[in-house]
């Protein structure tokens, strides 16, 4: 595990750039599964961080948060992207339903939004971000990164 790795943000504007340059790279297609985590308090900019990933992966039109259909998917140019929002999941095996094995294919990315209610029925993340909320800014940590991303 590497050393945790942080950022301040104070604004979207900021966040989306961050998650850009972070994650706005396509991996190989015959790359494993990426897995990215997106953890923190409502308003803490998760949602904002996983847009900016998108659209430097070559989303456009509308993104949002799939608070309320829990996934969407993105084919995009160079990698497929499925980002989850696991807000309003009550109980883990609600992801049964989903059919989260049909994606977790090689060279796709996973965005999961509150990783944690998911626990125990998500692949392991590869990468972790844990996102607070502070008097004028957000701070964005990169908690764990596997040796595979390396």
């Amino acid at each position: 595990m590497t050393p945790p790795e942080s950022w301040t943000t104070s604004s979207g504007e900021e966040t989306e750039a961050l998650a850009a340059r972070l994650l706005g790279r396509a991996p190989p297609r015959d790359a494993p599964c990426r897995v990215v985590t997106l953890s923190g308090e409502l308003g803490s900019g998760k949602s904002t961080f996983a847009r900016g990933a998108l659209r430097a992966l070559g989303a456009t039109g509308a993104i949002k948060s799939p608070s309320y259909t829990l996934l969407e998917t993105y084919e995009l140019p160079g990698v497929n992207v499925v980002h989850l929002d696991l807000y309003r999941l009550e109980n883990p095996d609600e992801l049964e339903n989903l059919g989260l094995a049909d994606y977790h294919r090689p060279g796709q990315l996973w965005l999961i939004e509150w990783p944690e209610n998911g626990a125990g029925r998500l692949p392991p993340a590869d990468e972790e971000f844990r996102f607070s909320i502070g008097p004028d800014a957000h701070r964005i940590q990169r908690i764990e990164v596997s040796t595979a991303l390396r």
